[in-house]
């Protein structure tokens, strides 16, 4: 008897998978080919040249898995789940029923969860991603997805005993969910909103290299209906403990993948049909991708599990509440309090929301210019501050640009108040940026940006994934904090307006 091997396992899955889609109503082309390997799941290829507007490939909407098309519609909808949440209970009802589901070909494919830290244990959390940008947003995470489990889902097992196996709905199974639909799901439309596409989450992402574009049509439904637009015990403890510690808002990972939404007329297609568009040539024999859009890698690693080395998209952010634990180190509380006063009414501030503000350090080491403003106007003299206090006061309400034209023709009398202009960088401006770069990189514990890349090389992609993405992150980020002290180190160059998030 020939043993099953993972080989067979990958292609006897992906056969099962064909049939399926098949029955559906499915179309794609003869010239993809669908390859999957045991080690680094499915791609896609291309088996002759595609060219620029080839359609090649087409999902019927009714085959997608959403809350709309669930076997659990009706009791989601009498819930009152939405969104995310929604979906994660169909996904995990449809599981359920196993081979019963109408989507049991296309479940079969899919991974029980995606690699996500979400899904990580609590220990590994604090361990692998201690001082990166994803630590606290992970906590926080688990936290607020564990308090909807328990409010929206859990209660439902009482309910609908006969209809609902406990078995399939607790939090590892909601947490499991959750991860397919931050990494697989798409927006489908106003009527089905985001929902889990077969065949469009084969095609892998590579940044700023998209090849073939998901496309979708408004449902008929819209206009008929006028609608408007595996982890341990240890982990479900971790989630309970967190949830005690956070009180925010309830908010959803954002989808996966954002469809662009064209009317029929516009590309000449079926309402009832979803369409994968190529958007540039592509050779026989290359893979071809899709792009989920132009990520650093915090939030590739967040969203869908993976990495990418020298991600021209990666950013680090430098905390205000760090900039004030720097300034208290040289001044009193009460003058850095002052200072961010003063420099909030001359019309700047930092990306985030309050509480939460942080200034961007961009991929080439470059601080946002409203990090260096605010360093200045902090080492002001005493002398200086009054008189540009006064000033200020005296001026009265006035644009932001005329602001910034007080604040230069106080500090540099006689000068261009041209913001790319050297003189913002003094040398306790630039002092106190390589400072905070120190201050920012000691989060990230004891080892060395050294000990991280060789730990790096001793590490596998594919058997140790948590690990070599986390070590890939936290190396990029310190590799543009080092960035940042050269930056500091050579004053001349130009300071760069940053586009502060909402």
């Amino acid at each position: 008897m020939t043993p099953i091997t993972a080989s067979s396992m990958a292609t006897r899955r992906l056969r099962a998978f064909k049939r399926w889609m098949k029955s559906k109503g499915f179309e794609w082309s003869d010239a993809l080919e669908f390859v999957d390997t045991p080690k680094e799941g499915i791609a896609v290829r291309a088996l002759c040249e595609l060219k620029e507007g080839d359609v090649v490939a087409k999902m019927p909407k009714e085959a997608c898995l959403t809350i709309k098309t669930s076997g659990a519609c009706g009791i989601i909808e009498d819930a009152g789940l939405e969104g995310l949440l929604g979906l994660a209970f169909a996904i995990m009802y449809e599981r359920s029923l196993g081979g019963d589901s109408p989507w049991a070909g296309y479940l079969q494919l899919l991974s029980y969860q995606e690699c996500l830290p979400l899904v990580w244990t609590l220990n590994e959390v604090n361990e692998l991603l201690c001082g990166t940008e994803l630590h606290q947003e992970v906590q926080e995470d688990k936290a607020l997805m564990y308090e909807d489990w328990k409010e929206s889902i859990l209660p439902l097992l009482d309910l609908a005993p006969s209809k609902l196996n406990p078995n399939f709905f607790g939090i590892e199974q909601y947490f499991a969910a959750r991860s397919l639909i931050s990494s697989r799901s798409f927006e489908i439309d106003d009527y089905h909103g985001s929902g889990m596409v077969p065949l469009a989450d084969l095609f892998n992402h590579k940044t700023g290299a998209e090849d073939v574009h998901f496309t979708a049509t408004p449902s008929n439904y819209e206009s008929d209906n006028g609608v408007d637009g595996n982890n341990s015990d240890e982990s479900i403890t971790d989630e309970e403990a967190l949830a005690e510690n956070y009180s925010i808002d309830v908010t959803d990972f954002d989808t996966a993948h954002d469809s662009d939404s064209e009317s029929s007329s516009d590309i000449g297609g079926d309402p009832s049909m979803l369409e994968m568009i190529m958007i540039k040539d592509v050779s026989s024999g290359d893979e071809v991708f899709n792009t989920y859009g132009l990520l650093g890698n915090a939030a590739l690693l967040h969203r869908y599990g993976f990495t990418e080395q020298d991600n021209l998209y990666d950013i680090v952010n430098i905390d205000l509440d760090l900039v004030l634990k720097w300034c208290s180190s040289l001044f009193s509380s009460r003058h850095g309090r002052t200072r961010v006063s003063l420099w909030r009414r001359l019309g700047y501030s930092a990306c985030g929301i309050q509480n939460s503000e942080y200034f961007e350090i961009s991929f080439d080491g470059e601080p946002q210019v409203e990090l260096p403003i605010l360093l200045y106007i902090m080492l002001l003299p005493d002398k200086a501050y009054h008189e540009l206090d006064l000033s200020l006061s005296t001026a009265g309400n006035r644009h932001e640009s005329s602001k910034t034209t007080l604040l230069y023709d106080k500090i540099f009398p006689n000068k261009s108040s041209n913001m790319s202009k050297k003189f913002l960088l003094t040398n306790k401006v630039c002092d106190a940026l390589t400072s905070l770069a120190d201050m920012r990189e000691s989060l990230y514990g004891s080892e060395s940006i050294e000990d991280d890349v060789e730990a790096l090389e001793r590490c596998s992609s594919v058997s140790e994934k948590k690990v070599y993405h986390s070590l890939v992150l936290r190396i990029s980020e310190r590799k543009i904090l080092q960035k940042l002290r050269d930056y500091a180190s050579q004053p001349e160059r130009k300071l760069r307006r940053t586009t502060k998030k909402s």
